[in-house]
């Protein structure tokens, strides 16, 4: 059985030993995606510093926003500052196929950028992440998708769907010309007249005790925030991809038949797909953010920071009246 092979002047290893515990693929099977949708990935990784998520059998998945020890010399990378690490790392650039491969054999899943590039602070998106309660079906999350739609409309904008690969549905927007604070806000503000639309159905709610069964419309990872790809595999059983999503499949959503987050997977992705690229297509130009919508979302604190100074002061005001 081959289980190693060069490409692209990438010498490939252990191609046909399990790409990780429990996730019933192969190695080949995750380099083979990358490979037949090199062209597609490429384009939307290209500029911007790479977080990816490795696994390795016998071992927790991690992140790595570091390029690892080892790395050949013709990976370019770009210096940025971790908070995490408290140091300056460098970032993966994957401007073309090989490195791409290379990520594949360094089993590399999933693939996550910032909105800016490297030689631009100005964010070229933002994203309205969409996440089912637990034990919901995927149609509350289809429904609020359908009710962002009907925000970005309400505001003079449009965007393009995919499902994360993991439990829910990105909103995309392309936008131009505003800072990553005024991205950020723009992004709080949809958040909340996306909810607002149907407070019974959508919520951004932080705390997952707040949300009851309502679909969380997160508003975090935009500004200065990363996403997964459309293409990207996600670190599940089968490697499930991150799919673009047509607006009107979605409003024909069918329960029995629709898709959902692990419809598509790196073993079903090219049949699905072909030659084509439906997320190219289904871009719109990037767009100007009204400045009504800034200047509202500038009201809205930013849910993670809310949501710790409420457990602050409930805990504080459990501490009082205990005393």
């Amino acid at each position: 059985m081959a289980t190693a092979e060069e490409r692209d002047g990438v010498r490939l290893s252990s191609l046909d030993s399990p790409l990780g515990d429990g996730l019933g693929v192969t190695k080949r099977d995750l380099v083979d995606h990358l490979d037949a949708f090199a062209d597609r990935l490429v384009p939307l990784l290209a500029g911007r510093p790479l977080t990816v998520k490795r696994v390795r059998p016998g071992a927790e998945p991690f992140i790595q926003r570091d390029v690892p020890k080892g790395a050949p010399e013709w990976v370019r990378t770009v210096a940025t500052w971790s908070d995490r690490a408290h140091r300056e790392v460098h970032q993966v650039l994957c401007e073309d196929r090989r490195t791409l491969l290379w990520l594949g054999n360094q089993r590399a899943v999933e693939l996550h950028v910032p909105f800016s590039r490297v030689d631009d602070e100005q964010p070229t998106g933002l994203v309205l992440d969409l996440d089912p309660p637990d034990g919901a079906d995927f149609a509350v999350v289809v429904a609020t998708a359908l009710l962002a739609r009907r925000a970005l409309a309400d505001a003079g904008l449009s965007g393009a769907v995919k499902t994360s690969g993991s439990t829910g549905l990105h909103v995309v927007v392309p936008v131009h010309g505003s800072p990553a604070e005024d991205v950020a806000a723009a992004t709080r503000a949809l958040a909340a007249r996306t909810a607002a639309l149907d407070p019974e159905l959508a919520t951004t709610a932080y705390v997952v005790a707040e949300r009851g069964d309502r679909a969380f419309v997160d508003s975090t990872r935009s500004g200065r925030g990363t996403i997964a790809v459309a293409y990207s595999p996600r670190l599940r059983p089968g490697l499930p991809v991150s799919t673009p999503v047509g607006w009107d499949e979605l409003s024909d959503w069918d329960d029995a038949t629709g898709i959902r987050p692990g419809t598509v997977t790196v073993g079903t992705a090219r049949e699905r797909f072909g030659d084509t690229d439906p997320w190219a297509a289904a871009q719109p130009a990037p767009q100007q953010l009204p400045a009504d919508l800034v200047a509202e979302g500038h009201t809205i604190p930013v849910a993670r920071v809310a949501a710790m100074h409420e457990g602050k002061r409930r805990a504080r005001a459990a501490r009082e009246a205990g005393s």
